[in-house]
């Protein structure tokens, strides 16, 4: 059971698994997608398509006709990677051995809807880490007991990037306790209840890059978190601008310095933009304007600002009022 491509990465794992035979998919019905708003099947329909499996689309799990034919399947496992569905416990007792889920957390942190952007944004320090979470599932949402869990550095990651990383992990730690069931080994034990942390669904504010008066490593977690996915966004307010511009951003790099200028403070060197940020500065990476594409900074600044001399040219955070 699953829907976008981190589940369809596993997936595809999972059916070249040799020691089972899966029965059927389970995925969200077709959705309008693009210009044209034309009903598209998801990641794990289409790559189930091509795997010639049997696929099942249903609204919900509301009706018994539904509960009934996936209890006719007479399923030893239930695997759920991303499903986007909370399924009912009528659903979660139908498999023999146990229903599955692979969670990109390490457990029990970030429960809930957008654990790899939450963990990117929050982690920003040296070494931190994220991972996959193995576990059987119960009513409540992600609290069921863990088999493993498996552990990777976030470094540079950007959302996207995290995310096919973990589905990649996901799918070798789903092995690992599919074979482990076999051998009779598998053991699940409870989640630690005072570690419970949640990790609420993504909004397009996410992206909004508001506060410059954080540390440059943490304005560079919150870009990196949100791409490519809200976007991150600023609004400059550049010296000779009539109006102020929004900016969508693509990471770009902290430096950490000595000396800084006032937090949202923004520096033209080199062909390069720089933010004040609480501890040094923040590089800006290539940059778009609404309807446009992504350039490099020295093409925005000589393109569009028309910039000769070096030094500050503008804010990222409004001006004072006279």
């Amino acid at each position: 059971m699953g829907t976008p491509d981190f589940a369809a990465r596993i997936l595809q794992k999972l059916a070249s698994w040799p020691h089972g035979d899966i029965v059927a998919v389970y995925t969200q019905p077709d959705r309008p997608a693009g210009r044209g708003h034309k009903l598209t099947p998801s990641p794990v329909k289409q790559l189930a398509q091509e795997l010639a499996l049997q696929v099942l689309q249903p609204v919900n799990f509301r009706q018994a006709d539904d509960i009934q034919t996936l209890a006719a399947f007479e399923p030893d496992l239930l695997i759920v990677a991303a499903y986007g569905l909370i399924l009912p416990q009528a659903v979660i007792d139908i498999p023999r051995i146990a229903p599955l889920n692979v969670h990109a957390s390490l457990l029990p942190r970030y429960r809930g809807a957008a654990p790899i952007q939450r963990a990117i944004m929050e982690n920003w320090q040296p070494g931190a880490q994220t991972g996959v979470s193995i576990m059987r599932m119960v009513k409540e949402l992600d609290a069921g007991p863990v088999y493993v869990c498996a552990s990777l550095s976030i470094e540079e990651h950007t959302a996207g990037s995290l995310h096919d990383a973990l589905s990649d992990l996901g799918a070798e730690s789903l092995i690992t306790v599919l074979e482990d069931i076999r051998a009779g080994v598998a053991i699940a034990s409870p989640q630690d209840e005072n570690s419970v942390s949640y990790a609420a669904k993504m909004q397009k504010s996410d992206g909004l890059v508001l506060d410059w008066d954080r540390p440059a490593a943490a304005v560079h977690a919150q870009i990196r978190a949100v791409t490519p996915w809200p976007g991150a966004r600023a609004v400059f307010f550049f010296n000779g601008q009539a109006t102020p511009l929004e900016l969508t951003l693509l990471p770009g790099k902290p430096l950490v310095s000595a000396g800084t200028g006032s937090p949202g403070q923004v520096f033209y060197n080199d062909g390069h933009l720089y933010v004040a940020c609480s501890d040094g500065w923040y590089v800006l990476g290539a940059v778009k304007l609404q309807g446009r594409k992504f350039i490099q900074t020295s093409e925005f600044v000589n393109g569009y600002l028309r910039l000769s001399a070096h030094g500050l040219c503008g804010s990222a955070i409004p001006p004072p009022e006279n």
